[in-house]
């Protein structure tokens, strides 16, 4: 999962601003361009995060042109964390259906979604299958 983000170059004190034209809030910041993307993503870990606490629908990713705008990739836990979230919303669901679906407590459902806990992949899987998805993974190639 990536989304793009606006990297403005800051006029008076130097580096990078970043801000996330998908979601309704979040900026950082970054002295040079490398620390303004790690910052980048942890905000944007944070902003996800947050929609995922308040039951929000995480918005649709859209691409944008222009030099000022990059992809910031997530973690993979919080990608898979995220995706898994926006399966289980567009499922309609409860998650006392889903609990019972993988034999958890209905009371650990919400780690699943809770982006600091480390859920283990075996769980991720069937909380997908549970909602008609399948988890995959991709292993790919650094770019030099």
């Amino acid at each position: 999962m990536q989304y793009q983000a606006l990297f403005e170059p800051d006029s008076e004190k130097g580096g990078y601003v970043v801000t996330f034209p998908d979601f309704e809030w979040g900026v950082t910041q970054g002295d040079t361009e490398a620390e303004a993307s790690e910052m980048a993503a942890d905000a944007l870990a944070t902003v996800i995060a947050h929609y995922i606490e308040k039951g929000r629908p995480l918005p649709k990713a859209e691409v944008r042109r222009g030099k000022k705008y990059r992809f910031v990739q997530l973690p993979v836990l919080v990608s898979a964390k995220a995706e898994l979230y926006r399966a289980f919303q567009g499922s309609g669901m409860r998650k006392s259906e889903l609990a019972r679906a993988i034999g958890i407590p209905k009371t650990n459902i919400d780690r699943l979604f809770d982006i600091k806990h480390n859920t283990r992949l075996d769980q991720m899987e069937l909380a997908f299958a549970a909602v008609g998805k399948q988890m995959t993974v991709e292993v790919h190639d650094i770019a030099a």
